[in-house]
């Protein structure tokens, strides 16, 4: 029994190699670009969010103090 687990594990490992191997195709420009482009508006906002929360900790702290 253990012989047939591990050929089945070696066959999963295979398609799964050759599954990794057909993902990585041709990305055409115009998307890379555009995944670029949004990453880019992803970091502005989360750096916008972190000033954010941080300002208010930051008044939350000085109002307590005072």
């Amino acid at each position: 029994m253990r012989r047939f687990g591990s050929s089945l594990v070696a066959k999963v490992a295979g398609v799964t190699a050759v599954g990794v191997g057909s993902a990585v195709a041709a990305v055409p420009e115009n998307v890379t670009t555009a995944m670029s482009d949004g990453l880019t508006d992803v970091k502005t906002v989360a750096a916008a969010g972190l000033i954010i929360v941080i300002a208010i900790v930051v008044f939350k702290y000085m109002k307590r103090g005072a």
